[in-house]
């Protein structure tokens, strides 16, 4: 819908101040706290705080909350979107209050991550026993690649995000990402990732899975990567996830086959020791959800205590697409 004059006066008026304009430039690279805007900036948290008010309210920008934190991002709206591109487009980047601007936002997410890093360090001797246990990160990911296919991928929403590999992985593929996670340490990490990475317009959201903060019928693909075996009641997070489908759209859930791996169970809090095909299409067909293909990789060979990594894909029977049903891949 194009913009009224009334509409358009106040998007001008709204950019047509310094620290306003020099905030939307920062943000054309992704989404910035209130923390990093002061560091940025140079300027007091209750003068940013009232510049980012306008910029909400003009709809110029999009706040979102993760726990005590609130980031800013800019505006999904399309003819908004637009006429910021324009001016983006226009505008000299050498210039010096711009480029001083953006050389602090380069220090502020080295800074970044390097917390980030820090916690993940802390975790890294845990997570590295799990993974010798499976196939290679490298081989999960080709079959990950290989089940999906070359099916345009308009909204991808990543459950459990963690760190952010999943975005990494499917990002150019798809015009929206988004990715969630119940942690704000995890969240940082992912951040840290991905602006490594130089994938930019992500959206990071802080939030349960039982209660997601989208509309129904919002993405075309949904991921649960490792993600299913620390729930009590899978079945529950899948028929939540599934609401948030499009028609036709995807569920893909990369998990373990049935194990008895006690010692996940005991002290990395996984509440469920693997998952059989047979659960996994049960668990789809309540959810209104076609199991459209499997994908298992074995173990390392040798591996006196090992894992199988299953990959199930769901496809939501609203509207039949040109996915072969109860195929198997691999």
């Amino acid at each position: 819908m194009a913009l009224s004059m009334d509409r358009a006066l106040v998007v001008l008026k709204a950019v047509a101040e310094e620290t306003r304009f020099r905030i939307l430039v920062l943000l054309q690279g992704g989404e910035l706290s209130v923390s990093d805007l002061t560091d940025i900036l140079g300027q007091s948290q209750p003068r940013i705080s009232r510049h980012l008010k306008l910029l909400v309210d003009a709809g110029l920008i999009e706040r979102h909350r993760e726990g005590a934190w609130a980031f800013f991002s800019l505006a999904q709206e399309t003819d908004i979107s637009r006429i910021l591109s324009t001016i983006f487009e226009c505008l000299d980047i050498s210039d010096r209050i711009i480029a001083n601007d953006r050389d602090r936002l380069t220090l502020v997410r080295q800074q970044r991550a390097e917390k980030a890093q820090g916690y993940f360090s802390r975790l890294a001797n845990e997570w590295d026993r799990l993974r010798s246990l499976h196939a290679s990160e490298e081989a999960v990911d080709k079959a990950i690649l290989d089940i999906l296919g070359d099916k345009p991928i308009r909204g991808l929403l990543d459950l459990g995000t963690g760190t952010g590999h999943i975005l990494k992985l499917l990002g150019d593929k798809a015009s929206r990402i988004v990715g969630l996670d119940a942690s704000h340490a995890m969240l940082s990490v992912a951040r840290a990732n991905l602006e490594k990475a130089g994938l930019s317009g992500v959206e990071l959201r802080q939030g349960d899975i039982h209660v997601l903060p989208f509309e129904r019928d919002e993405f075309d693909l949904i991921v649960l990567h490792q993600v299913l075996h620390y729930f009590d009641d899978p079945a529950r997070a899948i028929r939540e996830a599934s609401r948030y489908l499009r028609p036709g759209g995807r569920l893909l859930i990369i998990d373990f086959a049935p194990h008895n791996l006690e010692f996940l169970r005991e002290e990395q809090e996984h509440r469920r020791l693997g998952f059989s095909t047979e659960q996994m299409t049960g668990w789809f067909n309540e959810a209104g959800l076609e199991c459209a293909a499997t994908s298992d990789l074995p173990p390392p060979k040798g591996a006196k205590e090992a894992l199988t990594v299953s990959i199930w894909l769901g496809q939501d029977k609203r509207i039949m697409t040109d996915w072969p049903l109860n195929g198997h891949v691999g």
